[in-house]
């Protein structure tokens, strides 16, 4: 480990935000409360999102009999990633390395008509794979996983269109974190036997991906062998401090597992035919997403994302109780907001200590008398002395707007 670089292992221990024990195993880490946050904060973000896309959430069960992975084609493709099969009485069940199998159920519970397609089924949901040990690290690759996953049902003539509303989708959500995509890449199968034998369905598959990447004005490069076992996809690629590239997005037309499970739909001519599936993840695994972002701002999250945004800091006791009056009041208006009172040291310490905190309040006894608060914001700038409902209003509404500014 480069101790110059940012590394989201020591960053998280020191910052709080997640450990593991050899106790829970390897590969299983476990999010103390500031990291907690993090990840609610991101979950919650990424679920709005996609309800004011037109996706419907859902839930599934981490198990699944084995034979529905055998439908899937995750048994003969993917068996070397998944956990052995536990014996339940008659039946064999398997802690699932994907959602897709779950979501292709879920639509076909019952029949449906071209009137409801598209249909966007979300879930973040948790699988688990079998990873060495020898590639465990972090938050980057683990053994449970929760992934911000998505499959969205539709004709074969609006699939292009919630492709690159997928694409769309991702680009905002890595404006609002402040991070960025090093590259597109459009991954095709390569040699060996561990993609599905359908030559024309990945004729197709990718003859879309390309028709989406060519609208949305994307630059891509191809790469074959990194494709999924069932289809190609579009990897949006990111980089860690020291170059490494990873995905943490794709977008996948999906073909296979729709005939695999013979969905269907009804028509306008009344008659059946066969869905597109759309696979879609914004995020990625929370995991993976929490591991770049700490890496990416340092542990300075954007404010939204931020477990602390607003630090009161009273000069001495006398201001303790205005100070921690400013506190509720930003509690009741949904802030995260915490109180560093003169007992935690002096005032420079406590402004050292809350530097990553993108907020700061400082109250001394002027600031007190007219019921003001000292504003400091964690990139140095200094606004000035503001009316706490006008501080609280600016914090909440920059909050509320997301993004990476800290001011206007």
């Amino acid at each position: 480990m480069n101790d110059k670089l940012p590394d989201h292992r020591r960053l998280g221990r020191e910052l709080g935000l997640f450990d593991t024990d050899p106790l829970m195993g390897a590969g299983l880490p476990y999010w103390l409360p500031d990291g907690a946050v993090v990840r609610h904060t991101l979950e919650e973000y990424v679920r709005d999102a996609e309800r004011r896309a037109g996706y419907r959430h859902v839930y599934s069960p981490a198990l699944g009999k084995r034979e529905l992975y055998e439908i899937s084609g995750h048994w003969d493709h993917y068996r070397d990633d998944m956990y052995p099969p536990m014996r339940l009485g008659a039946e064999e069940v398997v802690l699932r390395p994907s959602l897709c199998p779950h979501h292709a159920l879920i639509y076909r519970s019952r029949s449906r008509s071209y009137r409801e397609l598209p249909l966007r089924i979300a879930e973040l949901g948790a699988m688990h794979r079998a990873e060495l040990s020898g590639v465990l690290g972090g938050l980057t690759r683990v053994r449970a996983i929760h992934l911000n996953d998505a499959h969205i049902f539709c004709t074969l003539d609006q699939a292009v269109a919630e492709a690159r509303a997928a694409l769309e989708l991702i680009a905002r959500a890595y404006a609002d974190l402040g991070i960025q995509a090093v590259r597109h890449r459009l991954s095709l199968p390569g040699a060996g036997g561990k993609y599905v034998a359908a030559p024309e369905l990945w004729r197709r598959a990718t003859g879309l991906l390309r028709e989406v990447l060519a609208e949305a004005g994307v630059v891509y490069e191809e790469a074959e062998g990194e494709a999924a076992f069932y289809g190609p996809k579009i990897d949006v690629q990111i980089a860690d401090p020291a170059g490494r590239e990873s995905t943490l997005s794709t977008v996948q037309i999906d073909f296979h597992q729709p005939a695999r499970f013979d969905l269907r739909y009804t028509g306008a001519d009344g008659a059946g035919h066969r869905p597109v599936m759309v696979h879609r993840s914004v995020i990625g695994s929370v995991e993976r997403a929490v591991a770049h972002l700490v890496e990416t701002h340092g542990g300075a999250f954007p404010a939204w994302l931020a477990p602390v945004q607003l630090a009161v800091l009273p000069v001495a006791e006398e201001q303790v109780e205005p100070a921690a009056a400013l506190v509720r009041q930003a509690l009741a208006l949904g802030l995260r907001a915490e109180l560093a009172g003169p007992g935690e040291g002096t005032l420079g310490a406590r402004i050292r200590a809350a530097r990553l905190v993108p907020y700061q309040a400082v109250i001394g006894a002027r600031e007190a008398d007219a019921g003001l608060a000292a504003v400091r914001l964690r990139d140095g700038r200094r606004p000035g002395p503001l009316p706490a409902a006008e501080l609280l209003r600016r914090v909440a509404e920059r909050v509320a707007g997301r993004g990476t500014g800290l001011w206007d």
